[in-house]
């Protein structure tokens, strides 16, 4: 009865987290083969720079406290349409710097403070550094790493729900087992004798 129902449980299991999670999949294995080929998937990251200046009032104070971070950002949001967290603001006796990230962009900031003139650089690296940096969490926020954690426990899931249910199936139970030992030597020898 109880070997009964570890079966049955495995089977539901398997199928359902197979369906629930095949987009996951999907994707990570597609942004595995992007990310193993970065050098042919982004071949064409678009670099453009913007060059002005801004309100000189918002940085030219010596108390560092009263820059205005917040107006100088928004600023750079909507003339420029920059996008992401900021990241790494510093500021200098003669120069404000930080950068936007998101994935698949950057956008890196150096603001003169004796006349409020700046260099913005902009880095596109278009879909295939979207989805790159999707798949390596990279510059996209905790509830993304959440779904990153929650994908690979449905893969382990999944595995071994399947796993599970192959050895409850008498005719392939012999056969399987070999196939995911031989599997498992593969991949260690692959890694051993030429992954270095």
């Amino acid at each position: 009865m109880k070997k009964k129902f570890i079966a049955k449980a495995s089977r539901w299991l398997h199928i359902y987290l197979s369906m629930i999670s095949f987009i996951i999949i999907l994707f990570f294995s597609v942004t595995g083969l992007t990310l193993n080929h970065a050098d042919y998937f982004q071949k064409n990251a678009v670099i453009t720079q913007n060059k002005g200046a801004i309100n000189k009032n918002w940085v030219s104070s010596k108390d560092t406290l009263k820059i205005q971070k917040l107006a100088i950002v928004e600023y750079f949001r909507t003339k420029y349409k920059a996008k992401g967290a900021v990241a790494d603001f510093r500021i200098s006796d003669n120069e404000i710097s930080f950068s936007f990230k998101a994935p698949g962009y950057a956008a890196d900031t150096f603001i003169n403070r004796s006349d409020a003139t700046y260099t913005l650089t902009e880095t596109s690296q278009g879909f295939a550094g979207f989805i790159n940096d999707l798949h390596k969490g990279r510059d996209t926020g905790k509830t993304w790493l959440w779904v990153i954690d929650i994908s690979a426990i449905l893969m382990v899931l999944v595995s071994v729900s399947g796993l599970i249910l192959l050895l409850f199936l008498k005719k392939k139970r012999v056969s399987g087992i070999i196939l995911v030992i031989l599997g498992f030597i593969l991949v260690y020898i692959t890694y051993h004798f030429w992954g270095q």
